[in-house]
């Protein structure tokens, strides 16, 4: 009896009638035992009878609470406990995994529980689920946690079985964990207080994809060809959205098709970032050079170009060859494109009279990211440009990169040692004197660097720069 039977059962009224009943029984049980005794009683061996009796009831009952004390946490008979081959049975731990699967099934009554029998037959737990009408038919998107020793191909099986076509799967992990409504609302936050965040904010929204900005306007100027309309354009695999800044931002997924749901969700953020316009934090980090000079490192962005523009007047032509690795003459055209937070971060590097004189981007390249340097040639080998390279890292850590890339010359040892000193496993290919350097980010550290603590519009309490990162050569780095 549960104690809510036990409750329910001292609430219900009291009856006379039941007292009555029990009194009489009581009466009569009384009546007949008293009868029973004095009908074996006056017989020569009553007495003997009586105590046999007595006795005979008590080892009974004695016997009878033996028995199911024993029998009472006995183990249940072998029956088959559904598990499938292989899979462990219900009361043994099992290690597990998770999954992301995505299946389409038919718009009809029944078939969403047949796939969830599906799973429960093979002890899979449902964490979450989400649901993606179609015209014809529904796409059911699961995040699962299934023993470790069922593998994708098998389950990939089973849900065909139970109904579900154009199966889709693969591992997860526990940032899936958060629902859905949950991460659409941090990654519209990111958006509206950084416009750099919208392209990150697609990819994680809409999974493992490649996302493209294209510019209206060429470097040199000329129309690119490149729009969309206000509504966008869903294309099975592919999507097309107009940038507000723009241009048009594609989305690529290949493997999978897009769902109107997440079209409209994607159409939700761009319609948010287009809204907000133009927005870049202001934050400010004032570190001091081994000489101690003061620099400031902040975010920048278009309205930094004259800014820009200027350092690259004060840059030698090696030093715009070895950043832009073509003509020096066309190095401003490149400006423009680099400060948009449409297509990265740059964080910029000015002195106390507040003269530019450094600029370190991080670029979205499609599902790749590349890091880029440039540092004045009065403010070389001072570790500006490793100073720069370790805050672009770190923002491709919070990001979510995997890792990030540089594209330099053969001989440009201060970047090699930049790299170098990020302490991170990296990954080197040459061909024809260009030099790609890969820096694999599974190792960097997922929270900021030993950076001070920072306001918007506010500059934080200055401190040294670490005299390790001084190994630049004289090579716009």
């Amino acid at each position: 009896m549960t104690d809510v039977t036990s409750a329910k059962s001292a609430r219900r009224p009291h009856h006379w009638r039941r007292d009555l009943i029990e009194l009489a029984a009581l009466f009569t049980a009384v009546a007949v035992a008293d009868a029973i005794a004095n009908l074996i009683g006056h017989q020569p061996d009553g007495p003997s009878l009586l105590i046999a009796s007595a006795v005979a009831l008590v080892a009974t009952a004695a016997f009878h609470t033996w028995w199911a004390r024993r029998h009472s946490h006995a183990p249940p008979p072998d029956t088959d406990t559904g598990a499938g081959p292989g899979l462990p049975s219900a009361d043994e731990p099992a290690e597990t995994v998770l999954w992301r699967m995505r299946t389409t099934v038919q718009d009809a009554p029944g078939t969403l529980a047949a796939l969830c029998t599906a799973l429960a037959r093979h002890r899979i737990d449902i964490l979450t689920l989400q649901t993606h009408p179609l015209a014809e038919g529904t796409v059911d998107e699961f995040l699962l946690r299934a023993p470790v020793s069922l593998p994708a191909q098998q389950l990939t099986r089973e849900i065909s079985e139970a109904g579900g076509t154009s199966t889709w799967i693969e591992r997860a992990d526990a940032h899936d964990l958060v629902d859905t409504p949950t991460r659409v609302l941090g990654l519209a936050t990111r958006t509206a207080l950084d416009a750099a965040e919208l392209p990150l904010a697609l990819r994680q929204l809409l999974g493992r994809c490649t996302i493209h900005s294209l510019p209206a306007l060429s470097i040199t100027g000329r129309p690119t060809g490149e729009s969309a309309p206000v509504e966008g354009v869903l294309e099975d695999t592919v999507m097309r959205l107009r940038d507000p800044s723009g241009g048009v931002i594609t989305v690529e997924r290949p493997y999978l098709p897009f769902t109107p749901t997440e079209f409209a969700r994607a159409r939700a953020l761009v319609e948010l970032d287009a809204r907000l316009g133009p927005r870049v934090p202001r934050s400010e980090d004032v570190l001091t050079l081994p000489e101690g000079n003061e620099i400031t490192v902040r975010r920048a962005d278009r309205s930094d170009l004259d800014a820009a523009v200027a350092m690259h007047d004060r840059c030698s032509e090696q030093t715009l060859g070895l950043r832009y690795h073509g003509p020096v003459r066309d190095a401003d055209r490149y400006l423009d494109h680099l400060l948009s937070p449409r297509f990265g971060r740059t964080l910029a590097v000015q002195t106390a009279s507040g003269r530019m004189v450094a600029l370190g981007h991080l670029l979205w390249d499609g599902d790749e990211t590349e890091v880029a340097l440039l540092v004045e040639d009065d403010w070389q080998r001072r570790g500006i440009g490793s100073e720069l390279l370790s805050r672009l890292v770190t923002l491709a850590v919070e990001a979510g990169c995997e890792s990030v890339y540089a594209v330099t010359q053969a001989h440009n040892t201060g970047m090699v040692a930049a790299m170098r000193a990020l302490s991170l496993p990296l990954d080197y290919q040459i061909e024809e004197g260009t030099l790609v350097i890969t820096a694999r980010l599974a190792a960097a550290p997922a929270q900021p660097l030993d950076r001070p603590a920072t306001r918007s519009g506010a500059p934080s309490v200055s401190r040294p720069l670490p005299r390790g990162a001084q190994a630049e050569q004289r090579s716009g780095r």
